[in-house]
């Protein structure tokens, strides 16, 4: 099968995670894909194809030389919860003209190129798109293709001397919970890479400090009428609460190297409201230090609101990746010998996000961030470049080359 129809046909999938289901895999669509690439790793000759039952798929592709390294690769499976991925109808632009792209002629939905110029970059390609009611799922079905296409390729080209290849694809990774039950002895990798960035050339081993935060407000709710001194309403109070934090620290707001506060879901009514919001710093201090705010409002709001108005619940979600990859600094010189081999620019850059490699570099598994070759991930505007996702499966064939 070659990577676009397998790409197409992991989309067709339904693999939305969910935060608050409380299981894992968060939702059935992620196992049911899992076990359908489990059995195409069994019948292309994988082995040691093993799916635990929270949906951790891992299998090996035996060594045909010796002295090489054990190295991994690394995609995750479900999609982002941000926008739907259920029923997501992929359309191939072939040659792009550099026009505005008509995603959607019933509902008027047009991926407009002076909003998303990036796209420029890609005129004379074919171009994978939505039909603008869901997210594509690039990310990161786009990595999870190149990985076993990639995988698929050295199968069949036994004359290609490479060392033992581990490739394990998770649940959950949009959710903050990818790793948390990544089996890394198992693995048994020397280092991995994960195979989830964005645009041809990205190479990141330094992303946020991550943590989720819920503030839960507890309001008192009486008849309108009568309301005068004693209804406490906790939607008003999670305006004030909302009127209080930074202004200026939000995603559409920062770049580079600074953090953000994100809300990510209000929900209300007068007796109770729940505030999510996810916080993120490159700096460790400044991330400490985001988190202590979150705790010295509540502070601050059940004096004012009275005792048990508020509670926050706190989670840390994954740290910098640097510390750990900056004492191998060769997996990521390789990596960009590897891309420099195929004719692309290797760009060195922070990940505004994270990925499972963050957590699993503090885990013992050193893994740096390789572009997937997707753009807009989590959006209904969401697309990926074909000869992108081609460049990322021979990026992976260098690497294994040159380890």
């Amino acid at each position: 099968m070659n990577i676009t129809d397998r790409f197409l046909k992991y989309v067709s999938f339904p693999t939305t995670s969910d935060e608050n289901s409380g299981v894992t895999p968060s939702t059935l669509g992620q196992m049911v894909l899992a076990k359908y690439i489990r059995q195409e790793l069994i019948d292309m000759g994988m082995q040691d194809v093993d799916l635990d039952e929270r949906g951790y798929l891992m299998a090996t592709l035996p060594a045909n030389t010796e002295g090489k390294p054990v190295i991994g690769f690394i995609a995750h499976m479900d999609t982002a919860p941000d926008a739907s991925g259920e029923n997501i109808r992929p359309r191939i632009v072939k040659n792009y003209d550099g026009k505005d792209i008509l995603l959607n002629e019933e509902q008027n939905i047009v991926l407009e190129t002076a909003k998303y110029p990036e796209i420029l970059r890609y005129k004379g390609q074919d171009i994978i798109v939505t039909d603008g009611t869901t997210l594509l799922g690039a990310d990161d079905k786009a990595g999870v293709a190149e990985i076993i296409t990639a995988c698929e390729y050295l199968l069949a080209h036994p004359e290609i001397k490479h060392g033992k290849i581990r490739i394990g694809f998770t649940p959950d990774e949009e959710i903050g919970q990818g790793a948390d039950h990544f089996d890394v002895k198992k693995f048994g990798c020397d280092f991995a890479y994960t195979m989830d960035g964005g645009a041809v050339g990205e190479l990141e081993y330094e992303n946020f400090n991550a943590a989720s935060c819920k503030v839960t407000i507890r309001g008192v709710n009486v008849h309108p009428g009568y309301g005068y001194r004693k209804m406490k309403n906790a939607i008003l109070i999670a305006q004030d609460w909302l009127d209080r934090m930074p202004k200026h620290e939000t995603p559409a707001q920062t770049q580079g190297y600074e953090g953000f506060f994100h809300i990510t879901s209000l929900q209300g009514t007068v007796e109770e409201a729940t505030l999510s919001f996810i916080i993120r710093d490159h700096d460790r201090q400044r991330f400490e230090e985001r988190k202590d705010l979150m705790k010295q409002l509540a502070v601050a709001f059940n004096e004012q609101y009275g005792k048990g108005t508020v509670e926050v619940a706190l989670r840390d979600q994954y740290y910098n990746m640097r510390e750990k990859v900056e004492p191998v600094r060769h997996i990521v010189t390789l990596v960009e010998k590897a891309m420099k081999e195929i004719g692309v620019t290797p760009k060195v850059q922070p990940i505004r996000g994270g990925t499972d490699g963050a957590r699993l570099s503090f885990e013992g598994l050193p893994c740096p961030n390789i572009f997937a070759g997707g753009e807009n991930f989590h959006a209904r505007f969401e697309y990926l470049p074909v000869p992108s996702m081609e460049k990322a499966y021979q990026l992976i064939l260098k690497i294994i080359e040159l380890c």
